[in-house]
C-alpha cells in the first residue's frame, strides 16, 4: 500500500515488505518501538502547548510579571543541566539517524524522527518548566511528571530489546539509548523531590514559599544570582539595562541596590568572624592571619570558580583535537574509496561508535558544542571571581574604617599612621587584593594548562614539540623581568608627574602675579624641565611596554618556527596537515596563560606586601580599654584596681562602636536621677600621655562645673587643647582617671547621639563609663565634604529658629548669602573652599547647634577678626549657651573676655596653675592677675587693629565674591556653547539622543594621531599591516608546504613505490622560505610595537607642551572664568590617561581588529562561501558593540564618580577623628560608609557584568563563525575544490577570531573613554592668547624706560571681556613724575581694573596710557610688564628659596636683595632663618604668617627698581606697626619714583599728593587730599569721617 511513488520518499518505516510485518510480535518490530517512543514526546506538546499560549499568552498581554513573584523549586539548577543533557544526547541520536538513513538507499523516518521530537519536547519542557517557575504555580508541574515517567519506560523498552541483540554492542545507538533512559530517570528523581518538598499535589497542606526577599525589594535591580541557569549564563537579563543605556544614560537610580549577600555588611560580619575565631582564648593576643580568614570567609566561590575554570581550559583542547581529526579525514576520504561494510540490525543500518568521530560533519558541530561551553565556562569562572572580589573589597573597606575610628590619635600625631598611609589602604591595598582575587584561579589553572598542552603536542609533533615548548617556557621569566621593571618605572613616572603637577598649581594659583611680573616663562619653563625628567622615564616606560608586546606576538612565531625546524632535522620531511594545524592552534593556546603568569605573579607578590600593611595596620594601637577588642563588653572595671599603665583614658563602652551587627540606634537608657554635685566632668590625679611615654599632662585636679562657663588658658603650648583631649579620653590616662556625672533628664538629648552600655553595672560604674555626647570644636577646623547646612546640623534634625539663631551668633550669614546656593552649597575639599575664618565658624556653629549639654571650644577665636570674636562671644557663647544652661569649656589665648568666666583654669607647662574664679584668682595670685592685667592692656591696643582685621573678612569675603561672579558668567557661556552644539546636531530629541551616544570621537583620534607627528602615524599604519600579512603568509605557506608534502608523496608512492629525491629538495626549499618568513615576523612584531608606544609618547609631549604653552599665555579672564581644579585635571589626570593609558589601548585595539580581519580574509579567501554566513554575524557584531559601548561608558562614569566620596569620607573621619567621636557620632559614619562602599560596587558589579555580557555574545559568534567556516570547509570540500591543508589554516583563524572579537569592543570602548581626556586638553587648546608682540619692537624702547614716571591716561575705557559691560568708562587723569598717588573708592568702584589696566592684563578698548611718551598698548608685553612693579593684595609666594621668590631672573646681587630685605623689615628675621636667603619657603608660603608673606612681597617689589610702584590695597593683612613703617618706607626710599597706591583704609591715602576718587568706573573727585577733605559732603570726606 505504501507503494505509491509519493510516499515512497517519505515511509515512515522504510519501504520493504518486511518493514510493517509483526510476526515476531509486535515489540520485535523495531519501527513498532520507535513509535512508541513518539508517544510521549506528543502527549506533551499538546498538553503545553495550549497551556502556554492561553495562559501566559493572556496574562502577559494585560500585565508584566514583576520579579517580585520569582523563586527557584528545589533542584532548579540540577534540572537544567539535565535538560541541556538531554538536549545535546538527543542532538546525537538524530545526526546518527540522518547518516543511518543517507547510508540505507530508502527513507527510514523512524531512524530520527522520535529523536526530533523529543529534541522539541525537551525544549518544550524547559520553557514550560520556567514559566512555571516565574508564576509560582507548582500544581501545573505534574505534566511534567508523567511525561518523564513515559518517556522512561518508552525508552526503557528500547534498551531491552537493544540489549537482547548479541551484535548491538558496538552500535552507537545503544549507548545514546542508555543515556537517555539514565537521563529520564533522573529527570524523574528532580520531579518526586519537587512533590516531596513543595507537597503541591497528593498532600494535604501544600507549603506556602515566599520569594527571597531581595526580590520584593523593588529597589534591587542586581539580578544575576535570581535568575535562572541559561539567563545566569548568558546574562540575559542585562538586556534591557544595556538596551536602554542608548536612549538615556544609566544612573544610578537604575542600578539600585545590591542584594543581601553582596552588601558591605553582610561580608564584613563573615571576614570580621573569620578574624576574631582565631584569636583562641589561650592566646588572645596572637595577631590572626588575614589570608586565613580571607579564606575562610570566600574560599568557596573561589573553589567553585577555579573549578568552572578547570573545566573551561580542558574544552579549550578540543578547539586543536577537532581541527587536526577534520583535516585528517578530509584527506583521508579523498583518498578512500567508498568500499564500506555496513552493519544491520533488523535489516537497518546502524552505526559503530568509533564511525561518529569520523565524520567531518559532526566533528564540526561537536567543536561548536565546545567552543560554546568553554566561553560559558569560562565567563562564569570569571564572573564569580569579580563578585567575590568585589565583596571582599566591601569587607576589607568596612574593616579598614571599623578600625580608624577606633585609631588612638597619638598614632595619628606622633606619624605612625599618616593620613596618606590611610588613604593608601583604602585606594591601592584593597584594590590591588581584590586584583589579585579576580586573578587567583589562573594561578593554579596555567600550570595545569601548560601541562596539558605540552602533553598534546608532543603528541602531535613527537619530541621536536619539547623544543618549542621549552622556547615558550624559557622565555617567560622574561616577561616577568619585564613586568617587574615596567611597574618600578610607573612608581618613579608617578614621582614626577606628583611634581609636576605641585609646580603645575603653584603657578595656576599665582598666576595674575606671575603675569604682572612678566614672569610666566621662567616658571613654564621649570615645569617643563619636570616635565623632561618625567618624559624620560616615560620612554624607559614606553620601551619596556613596547617589550611586553612584542614578546607576546613573537613567542608563538619563535615556538612554531622551533618546532617546524626540529621536525623537519629529525624526519627529514616536514609534517601533516593534521599535525601542522594541530600544533599551531595549540601554540596559540599555551601563549595565553604564559603572558598572563608574569603578571598573576606580580600580583601576587604585590598581594603579599598589602597584606602585611593591612595586618600592620590591624594591629595598630586603639584607644579606650582593651576588653573592647575582645568585644567583651561587659567587664566590670574599678578604676586604680589594674597595675599601673594599663589603664587607658577612660573607658567609654558602648556596644555600637565594635558590633557593626546592629546599626539601629539603641534606645537611651533612662538615667538614675542625679546628684546634688553639679560637677560635670572631674579629672582625678590624672597624668596623661600621647603615648610616647613623654607625660604631656601631669598631675591634673580639676572639676568643670555644670552649666557654667570654664575657662582655659595659658601660653601656646601648654596643653590646653590636650587636656580637652584628655578629658574626651582621646589621650592614655598613665594613672588617675576621669569621670563624668550623669546628667540630668532636663533636655531631651537626640537619640543617637549617646548610646548607652547595655550592661547592667553599679551607679559609680555606670558614672565612669558613659558620658555623653560633647559638642566639640577643634582649633583646626574640620569640615565634611556636605552642604553647610549639612555640616551644621551634623546629623540633627534640623530646627529652623534654632538654626537662624546659630547663624546670627557666628556671623554665618553674608558668608552663606555670596554662595551660589546659599547653606545648600557644597563645601570641603571638593566643593568651594572657604578661608580659615569662614571655616572655623563653620565648625563653632556645629559645636552651638548640637543640643547636647556640654560644649568644648577649643579656641574658636584663632582664625576670626575682633568684630566676629566679640560677636560671638556675647550672642553665642554668653547668650545662645548659657540661656540653655549648658556647660561649656572654652579654650582662649583672648584675656579680655576671662571677666565673662564664671570658672578659670590656668595652665602651665602641663600642669595646672591655678584654678577657681576671677575673685579668687585675684585675691590668692596676685601676680598672675597683673600679669594677665599687662597682657590685657597689650591686647586693647591691638584693638586698634581690628579696622584691619575686620578688613581681613571683608577680603576673605571680597575673594569669595569673585570667584562666584566669574564662575557664573564662566557658566552661561558655557550653557550657551552646549545650546548651540545641541542646536547643530538635529532638532528631533530622540534621534539626537540616540546618535549622540554611539558615535565614535573620529575627530579627536585624528587630532591625537596628528600631534604624534605624520611620519610616526604613518609608519605604524604601514608596519602594522606589513606584520599581519607577514603572519598571514608563515601561516599560508605552512599549509601548502605541508599540504604538497602530502600530495607528492601519495602520487609518487603510487607511480614507483620508492620516494624520489626531488620532494627532499623541495623541501629543504619550503623550510627556508619558512624561516625567512618567521625571522621577517619577529622583526615586524618589534617595529610595531616600538612604534605605537613611541606614537603615544610623541603625542603625548606635544599635547602637554602645547596645553602648558596655552594656560600659561592665557589672558588673565580666563582664569577668573575657569575654575582652578578643572584646568588642574587636565593636568593631572587627563595628561596621565594620554602619557599611560592611550598608547597601549590603541596597540591592542589594532592588533586584535587586525587580527579578526586577517583571519576573516583567510577563512573567505579559503572558501568564499563563508562570506554568505558572515553577513548576519557582522550585523549581529555591529549592535553589540554600538549598545554595548554606550552602556559601558555610563557604568565607567557611574564607577569613577561613586569612588571618589567613598575615599574622600575615608580621609575626612580620619581627620576629623576626635571631632567625630567627641559627638558620639561613629555610627552614623560607618552607615554612610557602607552606603557609599555598596553604591561604588554596585557600579563596579554592574560594569563587570555588563563585560561578561559583552564577552559572552562575541565568544557565541566566534563559535558561530567557526561553525560557519568548518561548514563551508567541509562543504566545498566535498565538490573538490581545494587541498586539506587550507581547511586546517581556515578553522585554527576561525579559532584566533573567537578569542579576538571581545577585545576588539572592549577596547573600543576603552578607547571612547580615553579620548575624551584628549577631547578636554584640546578643548583648552583653542583658548586666545595675549597679544605678546605688540607694535612696537623691544630694542625700540629705551634702556632705561619709564625714566621719569610720567603717567597720562586718556579717555581710557577698560572690560574684562568682550561680553561684559565696561568696568572703567572715559577716565582721564595725569600723574606728574615722583607723584604719590591715592585711589579709593567702594568694592567694585574700579581701582583694581585700573591697576591692571597699566599693565595691559585687561581688555582697553578705547583711549590710552601714555607713560613717558609711549602709548602702553604698542609695548610687547614682556617689556612693558618687566619694566612696573606691583604688589598685590593676597600675598603669593613660591615653593623654593627666598632668593628665588625675590628674584626668579636671578639678575641682581644679595647685597641688592638685603637691602630690599632690609627695607621691608625682614632683615633679622631672614638672617635667623638657616641657610639666609637660600632658605625653604614651602609651599604657598605656608611657613610664614600673612603679615611676613606681604613684606616679602613689598621686598619683592623692591628689588625691582622700577620708576612706577602700584600697591594694590596691599597692606590690607598687615598689623598697623608693621604698616605705619611701610608708609615711611615708600615715602624715604621711593621719593623718586611714582607711586600709585589703592588704598582699601582711606588713612593710609592722607598724606599723598594726589587723590583720585572712584565710583562705579568713573572719577568722581580728582585733587589734594587737604582741598577734598574741606568739601563736607564730598564722598572722600565722607570716606575718611567713616574711617576714623
Amino acid at each position: 500500500m505504501e507503494q505509491l511513488d509519493g510516499g515512497r520518499a517519505l515511509s515512515f518505516c522504510g519501504n520493504n515488505s518486511t518493514a510493517y510485518s509483526v510476526k515476531n510480535g509486535v515489540l520485535n518490530n523495531p519501527c513498532f518501538v520507535d513509535a512508541l517512543n513518539l508517544v510521549p514526546h506528543v502527549f506533551l506538546l499538546f498538553i503545553t502547548f495550549p497551556i502556554l499560549f492561553i495562559g501566559w499568552g493572556s496574562q502577559s498581554s494585560k500585565v508584566q510579571i514583576h520579579h517580585n513573584t520569582w523563586l527557584h523549586f528545589p533542584g532548579h539548577n540540577m534540572r537544567w543541566i539535565l535538560t541541556f543533557l538531554l538536549l545535546l544526547v538527543h542532538v546525537c541520536e538524530f545526526s546518527e539517524g540522518i547518516v543511518c538513513n543517507m547510508v540505507m538507499g530508502t527513507n527510514h523516518l523512524h531512524l530520527f524522527m522520535p529523536a526530533f521530537m523529543g529534541f522539541v519536547a525537551a525544549t518544550t519542557s524547559v520553557v514550560y518548566y520556567h514559566n512555571i517557575e516565574t508564576s509560582n504555580f507548582p500544581k501545573l508541574l505534574l505534566v511534567l511528571f508523567i511525561y518523564w515517567v513515559l518517556a522512561f519506560i518508552t525508552k526503557s523498552i528500547k534498551l531491552w530489546k537493544f540489549a537482547e541483540d548479541k551484535g548491538a554492542a558496538q552500535y552507537l545507538r545503544l549507548y545514546i539509548t542508555a543515556l537517555l533512559v539514565i537521563l529520564y530517570g533522573l529527570l524523574m528523581a528532580v520531579e518526586i523531590n519537587v512533590i516531596r518538598v513543595r507537597k503541591y499535589v497528593f498532600f494535604a497542606n501544600p507549603q506556602k514559599v515566599k520569594p527571597p526577599e531581595d526580590l520584593q525589594d523593588l529597589g534591587v535591580r542586581f539580578l544575576q544570582p535570581f535568575v535562572n541557569l541559561l539567563s545566569k549564563a548568558t546574562y540575559w537579563w542585562m538586556n534591557p539595562l544595556i538596551i536602554g543605556a542608548h536612549k538615556r544614560p544609566i544612573e544610578l537610580k537604575k542600578i539600585g541596590k545590591l542584594p543581601i549577600a553582596m552588601r558591605a555588611l553582610t561580608n564584613y560580619l563573615r571576614l570580621k568572624d573569620a578574624y576574631e575565631d582565631q584569636r583562641t582564648p589561650e592566646d588572645p593576643d596572637r595577631s590572626p592571619s588575614i589570608w586565613r580568614s580571607m579564606y575562610r570567609a570566600f574560599g568557596r566561590p573561589i573553589l567553585l570558580s577555579s573549578t568552572f575554570r578547570y573545566l573551561a581550559d580542558l574544552l579549550g583542547f578540543a578547539g586543536p583535537l577537532c581541527i587536526s581529526r577534520i583535516v585528517q579525514q578530509l584527506n583521508s576520504e579523498k583518498d578512500v574509496p567508498e568500499g564500506n561494510t555496513t552493519v544491520t540490525h533488523f535489516e537497518n543500518y546502524h552505526m559503530s561508535s568509533h564511525e561518529l568521530l569520523q565524520n567531518s560533519s559532526i566533528l564540526a558541530v561537536l567543536l561548536f558544542l565546545a567552543l560554546i561551553l568553554q566561553r560559558t565556562f569560562l565567563q562564569a569562572s570569571y564572573y564569580v571571581t569579580i563578585e567575590t572580589g568585589i565583596n571582599m573589597r566591601g569587607a576589607l573597606l568596612a574593616m579598614i574604617y571599623n578600625k580608624i575610628l577606633r585609631l588612638s590619635t597619638s598614632n595619628m600625631s606622633m606619624g605612625e599612621m599618616t593620613l596618606g598611609q590611610i588613604n593608601n589602604l583604602v585606594a591601592i591595598e584593597t584594590n590591588q587584593l581584590m586584583w589579585f582575587l579576580f586573578l587567583c584561579p589562573n594561578l593554579w589553572a596555567m600550570p595545569v594548562q601548560i601541562v596539558m598542552g605540552i602533553i598534546l603536542l608532543r603528541h602531535f609533533m613527537g619530541s621536536s614539540a619539547l623544543v618549542g615548548a621549552a622556547v615558550i617556557v624559557l622565555l617567560a621569566p622574561v616577561q616577568y623581568l619585564i613586568a617587574t621593571k615596567l611597574a618600578d618605572t610607573q612608581k618613579i613616572t608617578l614621582e614626577h608627574s606628583t611634581d609636576r603637577v605641585k609646580k603645575t598649581t603653584e603657578i595656576l594659583k599665582g598666576i595674575k602675579l606671575l603675569k604682572l611680573y612678566a614672569w610666566e616663562n621662567i616658571f613654564c619653563d621649570s615645569v617643563e624641565e619636570t616635565r623632561g625628567k618625567e618624559l624620560t622615564s616615560l620612554r624607559t616606560f614606553a620601551f619596556y611596554t613596547s617589550m611586553s608586546i612584542f614578546m607576546n606576538a613573537a613567542i608563538p612565531i619563535a615556538a612554531v618556527l622551533a618546532t617546524f625546524v626540529t621536525y623537519h632535522i629529525l624526519n627529514k620531511e616536514g609534517p601533516s596537515p593534521s599535525q601542522a594545524f594541530a600544533a599551531l592552534s595549540l601554540f596559540h593556546i599555551l601563549v595565553t596563560p604564559l603572558f598572563l603568569l608574569s603578571t598573576v605573579v606580580r600580583f601576587a607578590v604585590k598581594a603579599l606586601v598589602s597584606v602585611q600593611k593591612l595586618g600592620e595596620f590591624l594591629q595598630s594601637d586603639e584607644i579606650g580599654d582593651d576588653s573592647w577588642r575582645n568585644g567583651d563588653i561587659s567587664v566590670s572595671f574599678e578604676a586604680g584596681k589594674k597595675p599601673m599603665g594599663m589603664t587607658k583614658a577612660i573607658n567609654r563602652k558602648q556596644p555600637m562602636r565594635y558590633q557593626m551587627d546592629n546599626y539601629e540606634q539603641p534606645t537611651r537608657r533612662q538615667m538614675r536621677p542625679s546628684e546634688t554635685e553639679d560637677v560635670a566632668v572631674k579629672v582625678t590625679g590624672g597624668s596623661f600621655t600621647w603615648g610616647n611615654n613623654l607625660l604631656t599632662l601631669s598631675d591634673i585636679n580639676i572639676r568643670i562645673p555644670t552649666g557654667q562657663l570654664t575657662m582655659i588658658v595659658g601660653q601656646v603650648g601648654c596643653g590646653k587643647s590636650s587636656l580637652l583631649l584628655a578629658m574626651l579620653g582621646e589621650m592614655q590616662a598613665i594613672e588617675g582617671g576621669v569621670y563624668w556625672s550623669k546628667q540630668p533628664d532636663c533636655e531631651v538629648i537626640h537619640e543617637g547621639n549617646i548610646s548607652w552600655s547595655e550592661a547592667e553595672e553599679s551607679d559609680e560604674d555606670i558614672r565612669s563609663k558613659n558620658r555623653n555626647s560633647v559638642a566639640y570644636a577643634a582649633q583646626k577646623s574640620w569640615l565634611l565634604n556636605a552642604t553647610v547646612e549639612e555640616n551644621i546640623t551634623f546629623g540633627s534634625p534640623f530646627n529652623k529658629q534654632r538654626y537662624k539663631a546659630v547663624i546670627d551668633a557666628c556671623s554665618l550669614q553674608p558668608d552663606i548669602d555670596l554662595l551660589p546656593f546659599g547653606d545648600q552649597t557644597e563645601i570641603g575639599e571638593r566643593g568651594i573652599n572657604l578661608s580659615g575664618g569662614q571655616r572655623q565658624r563653620i565648625c563653632v556653629a556645629r559645636a552651638l547647634y548640637q543640643n547636647t549639654n556640654i560644649v568644648f571650644l577649643d579656641d574658636p577665636f584663632s582664625a576670626l577678626d575682633i568684630h566676629l570674636s566679640d560677636h560671638l562671644m556675647q550672642e553665642g557663647i554668653l547668650k545662645f549657651l548659657q540661656d540653655d544652661k549648658r556647660t561649656v569649656v572654652l579654650v582662649t589665648h583672648k584675656l579680655q573676655y576671662l571677666i565673662h568666666a564664671d570658672w578659670i583654669i590656668a595652665m602651665k607647662d602641663g600642669t595646672v596653675l591655678r584654678e577657681g574664679t576671677l575673685k579668687d584668682i585675684q585675691t590668692h595670685d596676685i601676680e598672675l592677675y597683673d600679669h594677665w592685667k599687662t597682657l590685657m592692656n597689650r591686647q586693647d591696643q591691638g584693638l586698634e587693629k581690628d579696622i584691619q582685621q575686620d578688613s581681613q573678612t571683608t577680603l576673605e569675603r571680597k575673594t569669595l565674591r569673585r570667584a562666584f561672579y566669574s564662575r557664573e558668567a564662566k557658566n552661561q557661556i558655557d550653557d550657551e556653547d552646549e545650546e548651540e552644539e545641541a542646536e547643530e546636531e538635529d532638532d528631533d530629541n530622540f534621534s539626537t539622543t540616540t546618535n549622540r551616544r554611539s558615535k565614535i570621537p573620529w575627530k579627536v583620534c585624528w587630532c591625537y594621531l596628528s600631534s604624534g607627528g605624520f611620519f610616526m602615524v604613518f609608519l605604524m599604519i604601514f608596519s602594522k599591516l606589513l606584520k599581519h600579512s607577514v603572519i598571514v603568509a608563515i601561516d599560508y605557506w605552512l599549509a601548502n608546504w605541508t599540504s604538497k608534502i602530502n600530495n607528492s608523496a601519495e602520487t609518487d608512492m603510487y607511480i614507483n613505490g620508492t620516494r624520489p629525491t626531488n620532494t627532499a629538495v623541495q623541501d629543504s626549499y619550503y623550510l627556508l622560505v619558512f624561516i625567512i618568513l618567521c625571522a621577517a615576523g619577529i622583526t615586524l612584531c618589534l617595529i610595531t610595537s616600538l612604534t605605537v608606544e613611541f606614537l603615544g609618547l610623541s603625542a603625548a609631549t606635544n599635547l602637554h607642551h602645547n596645553l602648558l604653552n596655552k594656560i600659561i599665555h592665557a589672558p588673565i579672564r580666563f582664569f577668573d572664568i575657569t575654575p582652578l581644579g578643572q584646568i588642574l585635571n587636565r593636568f593631572s589626570a587627563d595628561t596621565n590617561i594620554i602619557d599611560q593609558h592611550i598608547p597601549s589601548t590603541l596597540e591592542s585595539l589594532t592588533r586584535s581588529t587586525l587580527l579578526c580581519l586577517s583571519g576573516i580574509g583567510v577563512i573567505a579567501s579559503i572558501t568564499p562561501i563563508f562570506l554568505v554566513a558572515l553577513v548576519p554575524l557582522a550585523v549581529a557584531f555591529y549592535f553589540i558593540q554600538k549598545y554595548f559601548r554606550v552602556a559601558s561608558k555610563d557604568l565607567q562614569d557611574l564607577d569613577d564618580s561613586t569612588q571618589l566620596p567613598l575615599l574622600c569620607h575615608f580621609s575626612e573621619t580620619a581627620e576629623g577623628l576626635t571631632t567625630i567621636r567627641a559627638f558620639r557620632h561613629e555610627a552614623r559614619f560607618k552607615q554612610r560608609m557602607l552606603e557609599l562602599t555598596d553604591t561604588n560596587n554596585t557600579a563596579y558589579l554592574f560594569l563587570s557584568a555588563a563585560n561578561r555580557w559583552l564577552e559572552v555574545r562575541t565568544d557565541y559568534l566566534g563559535a558561530v563563525i567557526v561553525l560557519a567556516a568548518a561548514a563551508a570547509s567541509i562543504w566545498s570540500f566535498h565538490y573538490g575544490l581545494h587541498p586539506g591543508g587550507l581547511v586546517g589554516l581556515g578553522l585554527t583563524y576561525a579559532l584566533t577570531v573567537t578569542n579576538y572579537l571581545n577585545w576588539v569592543v572592549r577596547n573600543l570602548a576603552d578607547l571612547e573613554v580615553q579620548m575624551a581626556a584628549v577631547k578636554k586638553v584640546n578643548s583648552f587648546l583653542s583658548t586666545e592668547s595675549e597679544n605678546y608682540e605688540g607694535s612696537m619692537d623691544a630694542s625700540q624702547v629705551p634702556e632705561n624706560w619709564p625714566q621719569d614716571g610720567e603717567i597720562k591716561i586718556q579717555g581710557l575705557c577698560v572690560r574684562y571681556d568682550p561680553m561684559l559691560k565696561p568696568v572703567l568708562k572715559h577716565v582721564n587723569a595725569y600723574i606728574k613724575p615722583g607723584q604719590k598717588v591715592g585711589i579709593c573708592g567702594r568694592t567694585g568702584s574700579g581701582k583694581s581694573s585700573l591697576s591692571l589696566a597699566f599693565f595691559n592684563m585687561v581688555d582697553i578698548f578705547e583711549g590710552k596710557i601714555i607713560i613717558d611718551g609711549i602709548d602702553i598698548c604698542k609695548l610687547p608685553l614682556q617689556t612693558l610688564r618687566s619694566r612696573l612693579s606691583i604688589i598685590l593684595q593676597d600675598p603669593v609666594l613660591f615653593s623654593g628659596s627666598i632668593r628665588f621668590n625675590l628674584d626668579p631672573e636671578k639678575m641682581c646681587t644679595d647685597d641688592r636683595l638685603w637691602e630690599a630685605l632690609e627695607i621691608a623689615q625682614l632683615k633679622n628675621m631672614v638672617k635667623a632663618l638657616p641657610g639666609g636667603l637660600d632658605a625653604v619657603v614651602t609651599e604657598g608660603g605656608e611657613n610664614f604668617s600673612v603679615g611676613q608673606r606681604q613684606l616679602f612681597c613689598l621686598a619683592r617689589a623692591f628689588v625691582r627698581k622700577s620708576s612706577i610702584f602700584i600697591m594694590d590695597e596691599a597692606t590690607a593683612s598687615i598689623d598697623m606697626a608693621t604698616e605705619n613703617i611701610l608708609q615711611k618706607v615708600v615715602m624715604t626710599a621711593f621719593a623718586d619714583r611714582t607711586v600709585v597706591t589703592i588704598a582699601h583704609r582711606v588713612h593710609t591715602i592722607l598724606t599723598a599728593d594726589l587723590v583720585i576718587v572712584m565710583k562705579r568706573g568713573n572719577i568722581m573727585e580728582y585733587d589734594k587730599p587737604e582741598t577734598l577733605l574741606e568739601q563736607e559732603d564730598g564722598m572722600f570726606a565722607s570716606f575718611v569721617k567713616a574711617d576714623m
